[in-house]
């Protein structure tokens, strides 16, 4: 309130000098106003319009506030508000979460191999007979993808739940839902379908669809839900363990490396004196991995602190 007196009349005492002077007030304050039309231009899209009447109706303390853009942190797409055209791609991120995935994959095929034939549909006599890249380049090249009878649950549950992880592991980087829908589709095609998966057996047509597409849809339904679970301080229901929990199952990928790299979504918050501040409560995660010596055990011990 005293630097808004303090500015009212330093303004007062300018426009009086002004005039004695013989300076045209007038010209001065649409040049001024031209100028601040100018600078507001980068946050039109920002902010949402604002009438006039709404304008008038706040108390002089609102008024200055209504015109601030919400705080936006470009660490994460979670301080920003939700848009599923906006983008701000954290690149370290994605490649890590990229790296995870396919060390997720060889652990995959290792014990998918260890499943009965009938989960998988794999004929491992022929498995064993060929070599394993010259199978590929056969399955990829030679046959091409065809329609797989893999068990119902492999194809229409897990496949698209799958597709969902992929792209979130892209959405929580900052990607927006169309490129996040491409990265899916580029992790389940070409790193499953016609890169792991290729040297057992040929690509499924319906894997390449329902993966991406379906696992998008679902995937952005994830995103929002998670968003409101940060808003919230990582609590549903009431609960943190609740709250972790369910980020978990809805983001994997970013969850478990974040464990070690520490999470990218608080956000600070603009007081009402203009100044930046973060959270009191902490939303992050800190991890320690310690060794240890007893009499029962001599290895390391990890220490998850929410």
């Amino acid at each position: 309130m005293r630097r808004l007196l303090y500015i009212l009349i330093a303004s007062l005492f300018t426009f009086a000098g002004a005039k004695a002077q013989g300076i045209d007030v007038d010209s001065v304050l649409a040049d001024s106003v031209g100028a601040e039309m100018e600078l507001a231009e980068p946050y039109a899209e920002m902010v949402d319009p604002i009438s006039v009447d709404s304008m008038m109706s706040d108390s002089i303390i609102a008024l200055p506030m209504s015109h601030i853009p919400a705080v936006s942190d470009s660490r994460s797409i979670y301080c920003h508000p939700y848009s599923m055209t906006f983008n701000i791609p954290d690149w370290k991120r994605m490649w890590t979460n990229t790296a995870v995935l396919g060390g997720a994959y060889v652990g995959t095929l290792l014990v998918l191999q260890c499943l009965p034939a009938d989960a998988t549909s794999w004929n491992r006599a022929e498995i064993t007979e060929v070599p394993m890249f010259k199978r590929w380049y056969r399955n990829v090249f030679k046959l091409g993808p065809d329609w797989d009878h893999d068990n119902p649950i492999f194809n229409y549950v897990l496949h698209p739940y799958a597709g969902a992880v992929y792209f979130m592991s892209a959405r929580s980087c900052g990607f927006n839902f169309w490129r996040s829908m491409l990265y899916s589709a580029c992790v389940s095609t070409i790193g499953w379908e016609f890169g792991i998966e290729a040297f057992m057996e040929r690509p499924s047509i319906q894997d390449i669809f329902i993966t991406p597409l379906i696992g998008s849809a679902i995937g952005e339904v994830f995103y929002k839900t998670k968003r409101s679970i940060v808003a919230n301080d990582y609590n549903l229901l009431g609960s943190p363990i609740i709250g972790n929990v369910a980020v978990f199952l809805l983001d994997p990928v970013n969850e478990v490396i974040d464990i070690f790299r520490g999470r990218n979504t608080r956000c600070p918050k603009l007081t009402r004196d203009g100044e930046l501040t973060y959270d009191t409560k902490e939303t992050g995660i800190e991890s320690y991995i310690s060794p240890m010596i007893t009499d029962s055990y001599k290895g390391f011990s990890l220490t998850v602190k929410f």
